[in-house]
């Protein structure tokens, strides 16, 4: 399908009709949502429409959001995607949503990613498969394969989703728009299901910048439950100097397709006219993809330990032995990439094997953030390419260190914590996009940057 034309926002009611049409023509082949609020949206763009005739609307006032599936709305399915929690349903709104609620945003649904955020293309979702809007053959991109395909086939005006390595930034670049991934910290994860926690941040996909920064201004803040939030407020608050001085890492490029190198470099030589741009070297960018997965693997095994078939979602037997019905539960219910990411964390942390693995990525990654930070004293961020690759066809890429390798270009950032964005080089994804590194809390600088 064409790139649809993203009309300006008349009022809430209009703007939802036009996205709930798109979602009617589009949807059935995308598959882009798992649930549609559509009464509850009606409902509330009515509401909305109020709230704007009597001049107290907020500042999302009329703007559709879709939210990706494993961010909690009251009353609604919370699956992650996975027959583990296929029949689960949230009982609170996590607080991006209530936030997105409180600046009177309307919610049009909930929307597809692989399995427990665990993938790179879109492809590892037990309950459907999600098309790319832009062409129909080829992967969305991962794991906010929902988020990226409602923003790219205009079912939404910007959609939520969760980055733990690239699972904003990836389907941002391969549907062509623009894709946020906030300071560790600034925005509550209260609310979402957690991936791995010291690297998973809430981000924001659209076709429209200042409707991403919008989203972003709305949600980000200090929440008492969640802790990694508590300077969120006094951080952003502070002005940061405009960039000035654009560092490009040398190893940002090692193993990029020919094509989209060159359209990343081209665009930088544009960006000499108003900023100095250096090259510079980051060494541990080599080793991303191994401290990455490590770290993620065993957070995520540990993260896991609540899904026992016992409490809530998929029931194993209750007759059988305790052990027996955990172990069947998980088997029944889990798909194998999971299993597989369970199995390494498992191991990795096992007393004969933790220094040996486990400890070490922790000290790489220790020895990466101190990179950045002598890096970043001298430049006010870095550019590179989004995606090694543009978007691959269903079926080309098969194997593990295939899909882990996909990920080599954005997660340093969850990593190292600091904000990046995507911006995406033309109007065709083919042409790649463009990845911009900021400094901890100064998130506003990279909206201004390209």
């Amino acid at each position: 399908m064409k790139n649809p034309t993203h009309q300006p926002i008349v009022s809430a009611e209009e703007n939802l009709h036009r996205k709930l049409s798109a979602v009617d023509k589009w949807d059935k082949e995308v598959k882009a949502f798992i649930e549609v609020y559509r009464e509850d949206a009606l409902k509330r763009a009515k509401a909305v429409d109020n709230r704007i005739r009597e001049g107290k609307a907020g500042p999302l006032a009329g703007l559709v959001v879709a939210v990706k599936n494993n961010i909690a709305v009251k009353g609604k399915r919370l699956t992650c995607s996975s027959k583990m929690l296929e029949t689960h349903r949230a009982v609170y709104n996590a607080a991006v949503v209530e936030k997105l609620i409180a600046a009177d945003a309307i919610i049009v649904g909930s929307v597809n990613l692989d399995e427990f955020a665990c993938g790179v293309d879109g492809t590892y979702s037990t309950l459907q498969r999600t098309k790319n809007p832009l062409d129909l053959e080829r992967v969305p991109g991962g794991s906010s394969a929902g988020s990226g395909a409602s923003v790219a086939a205009g079912m939404c005006d910007a959609a939520l989703g969760s980055d733990t390595g690239g699972s904003v930034r990836c389907p941002a670049a391969f549907c062509n728009a623009f894709g946020f991934k906030p300071t560790y910290g600034a925005i509550s994860r209260y609310g979402l299901s957690d991936l791995a926690m010291s690297l998973d941040q809430i981000g924001v996909i659209s076709k429209d910048k200042a409707v991403m920064k919008r989203v972003f201004d709305a949600i980000r803040g200090t929440d008492p439950r969640d802790q990694t939030t508590q300077l969120a407020d006094a951080m952003l608050r502070k002005k940061p100097a405009e960039a000035k001085v654009i560092g490009v890492p040398k190893e940002f490029f090692e193993g990029v397709d020919k094509h989209i190198a060159a359209g990343v470099k081209k665009k930088v030589k544009e960006l000499e006219k108003h900023y100095e741009v250096r090259e510079v070297s980051i060494p541990t960018l080599k080793y991303t993809v191994p401290i990455y997965q490590l770290t993620m693997a065993a957070e995520f095994s540990s993260a896991m330990n609540k899904y026992d078939g016992l409490r809530y979602g998929f029931t194993g037997d209750r007759n059988e032995e305790l052990y027996s019905s955990f172990s069947k539960a998980r088997d029944a219910a889990l798909g194998k990439e999971i299993k597989r990411r369970i199995m390494i964390g498992t191991y990795i942390t096992m007393k004969e094997f933790k220094d040996a693995w486990y400890s070490q990525a922790l000290k790489a990654r220790e020895v990466m953030k101190e990179e950045f930070a002598s890096v970043m004293k001298d430049v006010d961020v870095l550019a590179g390419p989004a995606m090694p690759t543009g978007p691959w066809k269903f079926g080309e890429k098969m194997t593990p260190l295939e899909m882990y390798a996909a990920d080599m270009l954005t997660i340093a950032a969850n990593l190292t914590g600091t904000p990046a964005i995507v911006e995406p080089l033309s109007s065709d994804f083919k042409d790649g996009a463009i990845q911009f590194y900021g400094r901890h809390f100064e998130d506003d600088v990279l909206f201004g940057i390209g």
